[in-house]
């Protein structure tokens, strides 16, 4: 990494900081990860500024901020089992493979995530992906301990709902936390599964953020 890299990423880390991220572990792995290997070449000069940039297939890396806002609100251990929903460039995934999650993640488009996957491995994260839709989950490795949605839809997913962990003695409950709301904008929302029944759920609401929308051909829960 270059020196002008290091200085931009000791300002993001500072910026982050100052905008509430209070998980020291949370800033630790956005330090570590390089981000300017996740845009493109064209960008790399802006990877450690706190934006989104585009990624192709009108696809785009989050801004750090969000992805350290999603990655606090989940807030994992090392082992837990994390399903991410939209892989897009790999950041995030690389973002909890660095805090000792296993991490599984869904993608929609072919191209990006042959590209990203190719990106991941050179990198060295262990991230287990596959291509299909993110509404659906990935039910053939489910309960998760945590799920994590990068992208905004109209409502919650049924599929992940049902595919987070059930409550067990000695753990924390498995949690959500899924942007919903329509294109202008979409509420963070963390929903946590607290019992066996169909409704056993809480959630909190953590704010307003702009995603890419969510596709998938699974009917959108209102909640």
């Amino acid at each position: 990494m270059s020196v002008r890299h290091e200085r931009a990423r000791a300002r993001l880390i500072e910026s982050l900081r100052e905008k509430g991220i209070r998980d020291e572990r949370v800033l630790a792995a956005v330090e570590s990860v390089p981000r300017h290997d996740f845009v493109e070449q064209g960008l790399r000069m802006r990877a450690w500024e706190d934006e989104a940039l585009p990624i192709g297939l009108n696809q785009t890396i989050s801004q750090p901020f969000t992805v350290a806002f999603q990655t606090e609100l989940l807030d994992v251990e090392k082992g837990d089992r994390v399903l991410e929903i939209g892989t897009g460039s790999g950041y995030q995934a690389a973002i909890l493979a660095t805090l000792g999650v296993r991490v599984f993640s869904v993608e929609r488009h072919a191209p990006l995530l042959e590209r990203t996957n190719a990106l991941l491995q050179r990198l060295g994260y262990e991230v287990r992906t596959r291509l299909g839709d993110g509404t659906q989950g990935w039910p053939a490795l489910a309960p998760f301990d945590a799920i994590v949605v990068t992208a905004g839809g109209g409502g919650v997913p049924p599929a992940l709902l049902q595919q987070l962990r059930l409550p067990s003695a000695g753990r924390r409950d498995a949690r959500l936390v899924i942007p919903v709301g329509g294109s202008e904008g979409q509420t963070m929302l963390r929903i946590t599964r607290g019992g066996a029944g169909a409704d056993d759920f809480s959630e909190e609401s953590f704010g307003q953020f702009r995603f890419v929308p969510l596709v998938g051909r699974g009917r959108l829960g209102e909640r």
